[in-house]
């Protein structure tokens, strides 16, 4: 079986083909426009993704997946005004795309999209309960239970960045303290700024930043970079945003009780700097046969989640909807 799918992002999007078992045969990519100039170039591509699976695939695509960030309805097929993408105000999707190409469109947001691939596909293939968390830009999660996606009624589950870890602190997701605001990139560049910041006033060199003046290119990056060299003042921020990212996913798993807790994006990168002291917060904070049940993974798909989590939604939403052969 194939399926199209299609990737929306703030700064690129992507359509490609690919086959029910996570594998992307087509690809075209683009630079992210205007709402008109970047719908007409992903309905001109799904156009193009479906007459190429006829011709040169010899077969027609069974359906449309596509993941977005949100907030959107899944149901309705709707985009809802995602903050990184202005103007796509109330988008109908799914019923474009079908009237387009005659074949059924399933829309998830980003994290859900990606839950379910790496569920398929990835890190948490044999889960019947599994939470991915995004753990890079921002703080999302994707929860499969019982064997299925769960959205929540208005498809806000998995917000999870919104959480208040403290009454104070970095900010994300327009609340300070928050489990965004610890362990994002976004989160992690805030509290090494604030460490810096506070060095400096103590006339203490900073291993991240040569100066007050450089203190905005401060990123997640640069102070892993000197984290991995052994500077003390890098390990700080990364040993804060452990012990907080061990705490929200104790919250997460002694509520959801999943076999596997899959983290994407930093985690993946970064994971010698975050797991000893994640785990042992996890261990101590969460309920013993909860933790002894527990794995947390580094997430398996990388470069190309988002386009094997596009085509996921399309089969997905055909198993979901009795349509799958």
């Amino acid at each position: 079986m194939l399926c199209i799918g299609i990737d929306i992002g703030g700064t690129k999007c992507a359509v490609t083909i690919g086959n029910d078992s996570g594998e992307i045969l087509w690809k075209r990519a683009f630079a992210t426009a205007n709402t008109d100039e970047t719908l007409r170039q992903l309905h001109a591509l799904a156009e193009e993704a479906a007459e190429t699976a006829r011709t040169t695939y010899h077969t027609a695509p069974a359906a449309v997946g596509i993941s977005c960030g949100g907030p959107l309805d899944s149901r309705r097929g709707i985009i809802q005004s995602p903050p990184n993408l202005p103007g796509w105000d109330n988008i109908p999707i799914t019923a474009a795309l079908t009237a387009r190409l005659g074949i059924p469109a399933y829309l998830q947001n980003d994290a859900n999209a990606c839950a379910i691939a790496e569920w398929k596909y990835g890190a948490g293939r044999g889960c019947e309960n599994m939470v991915f968390c995004t753990f890079g830009t921002g703080m999302g999660a994707g929860l499969i239970l019982n064997g299925r996606l769960y959205a929540g009624v208005t498809d806000n589950a998995g917000e999870i960045g919104h959480m208040r870890m403290t009454e104070t602190g970095p900010v994300g997701y327009g609340k300070a303290g928050s489990f965004e605001g610890y362990c994002s990139g976004g989160g992690i560049a805030q509290l090494g700024k604030t460490y810096a910041m506070e060095a400096f006033q103590r006339g203490e060199a900073v291993s991240y930043c040569a100066c007050p003046a450089e203190m905005e290119k401060i990123s997640a990056k640069s102070i892993a970079i000197a984290a991995r060299e052994g500077h003390a003042d890098a390990i700080a921020v990364y040993d804060r945003c452990a012990d907080k990212l061990g705490a929200g996913l104790a919250i997460l798993a002694d509520i959801l009780n999943p076999e596997r807790i899959v983290l994407g994006s930093i985690f993946m990168r970064d994971r010698a700097l975050l797991a000893d002291r994640m785990d042992a917060v996890l261990r101590r904070e969460c309920l013993p046969g909860v933790y002894n049940a527990l794995r947390v993974v580094p997430a398996e798909l990388s470069e190309n989640i988002g386009d094997i989590a596009a085509i996921t939604v399309a089969a997905e939403g055909l198993r979901i909807s009795g349509r799958a052969d």
